[in-house]
């Protein structure tokens, strides 16, 4: 099903949001949304190309996107695109934290590549960009909002082959709580999103692999990325001013608690 974007309920004017993993997905919708609200959106991601179409997408409907070609990988590149949407758009104000991959692999027979790579974007890479923006706010001297995208697999795994995943995500999720203790006197609120399964070029290949999933769910669904509008925006929003180092969980009554 296709969701319209929401009407303009949250006053983004004069904001300035990095999404990460904005190719696809979840972070193609958070970014769609936030310049939707009048923020003006730094997208960053590896495919320069689809970056560059979803840039055009905010543009022709009145909004203001700027692609910034970065891997999750690397740390200068994370900088880096902090700085170009800093020189671009003015001081990031809200940082949304998407960036992040599957293992898919028993524990025992992942690679250390593999290993490496799921700790450096899932955790890593969350670390050094709230990190960087947050610095910069301190020197701009400006409030700030972070939302962390962490997962329903933080609180719960059934052993069924994505153990590392699940321990990436928990460490999102002490993340969002840590940072937010450490930045509550800078004004810079700290906050987390733990979807169950949704749409996405991941859920993608979990399908192929697993079958259809949303079966044994007791709403026989797959969630759709608008589905997470709400929270997004009140953790970016006005309303959620003294919210900070939560995290919520949208997740359709997927699975136990």
């Amino acid at each position: 099903m296709d969701y319209p974007l929401p009407n303009k309920s949250t006053d983004l004017t004069g904001q300035v949001a990095l999404v990460t993993g904005a190719s696809s997905g979840l972070g193609l919708r958070f970014a769609k949304v936030l310049a939707s609200q009048g923020a003006k959106v730094a997208i960053a991601a590896r495919r320069l190309d689809r970056l560059e179409a979803l840039a055009k997408e905010i543009k022709d409907a009145g909004g203001e996107a700027l692609p910034v070609e970065m891997d999750a990988t690397d740390a200068d590149q994370m900088i880096a695109a902090v700085k170009k949407a800093e020189d671009a758009l003015g001081t990031v104000t809200i940082l949304v934290n998407n960036a992040g991959i599957p293992d898919a692999q028993r524990a025992h027979k992942m690679d250390i590549d593999l290993i490496d790579r799921v700790l450096d974007i899932n955790v890593r890479a969350p670390w050094v960009l709230s990190c960087e923006v947050a610095r910069r706010l301190m020197a701009a001297d400006k409030p700030g909002r972070i939302v962390n995208i962490a997962s329903a697999a933080a609180f719960h795994y059934a052993g069924n082959g994505a153990a590392l995943y699940s321990v990436s995500k928990a460490a999102v999720v002490r993340i969002t709580e840590t940072l937010s203790v450490e930045w509550s006197r800078n004004h810079i609120n700290v906050n987390a999103i733990a979807p169950g399964a949704f749409e996405s070029e991941m859920m993608d290949g979990m399908l192929e692999r697993m079958g259809d999933i949303a079966q044994h769910f007791p709403r026989k669904r797959i969630g759709n990325p608008a589905q997470l509008d709400s929270a997004l925006l009140f953790l970016v929003g006005p309303s959620s001013d003294a919210v900070t180092g939560t995290c919520i969980k949208v997740d359709d009554g997927q699975g136990s608690r």
